[in-house]
């Protein structure tokens, strides 16, 4: 049931190269737009890509996030609709799980169940598949839950993989379909 007007709040932790192809995405879009930024590090090169897209920023640290529920207030002030985490690393606390259900969703650079669960995130993940020699990898959308990389999945997309093909090498693959599919899918579910 899509409506009128809905907005996103991004979490990255990093460069926020995800977080920069949906900005673009939505930039024109006639009804959802990103209107937050979070991070929980000040220095993250993220927020200044949202600060030249005119998109405001909000950096966070632990207590304010696992301690306090003050987060919320931030996010009705918008009103966000969907919170997405792309490359964000913290587990997402029980409160704000429940306050946003089946509204936050991750995208992972495998293909979950497989390199999931704490620890697995960026190059650990690729290097993880290289040592097991797998033939495909991927990325995976999925929903947040109160665990690492468990909630329900969404979409999945796959790429081949090259007995040559190191771990800088198999993340470039996965950052290209998540660069071409997560936004798109961002869009699906709101239109839910």
């Amino acid at each position: 049931m899509s409506k009128q007007n809905q907005h996103l709040a991004i979490f990255a932790s990093g460069t926020g190269s995800n977080a920069r192809q949906i900005v673009k995405y939505f930039e024109q879009h006639p009804s959802i737009s990103v209107a937050l930024i979070i991070s929980n590090k000040a220095s993250a090169p993220v927020l200044e890509m949202a600060r030249q897209a005119g998109i405001d920023t909000l950096v966070i640290d632990r207590p304010f996030f696992y301690e306090s529920e003050d987060i919320l207030k931030k996010l009705a002030a918008y009103p966000v609709d969907l919170l997405v985490l792309a490359g964000f690393l913290w587990l997402i606390p029980g409160y704000l799980v429940q306050a946003y259900p089946n509204r936050i969703v991750n995208v992972h650079p495998a293909l979950l169940p497989k390199y999931g669960g704490k620890g697995m995130y960026g190059m650990h993940v690729h290097r993880a598949v290289k040592a097991a020699g797998e033939a495909e990898s991927g990325m995976t959308i999925h929903f947040v839950n109160e665990h690492y990389d468990e909630g329900a999945v969404i979409f999945q997309a796959r790429c081949a993989l090259s007995p040559k093909d190191d771990a800088e090498q198999i993340a470039a693959k996965v950052l290209a379909l998540e660069h071409h599919h997560f936004a798109p899918v961002i869009e699906q579910v709101l239109a839910k």
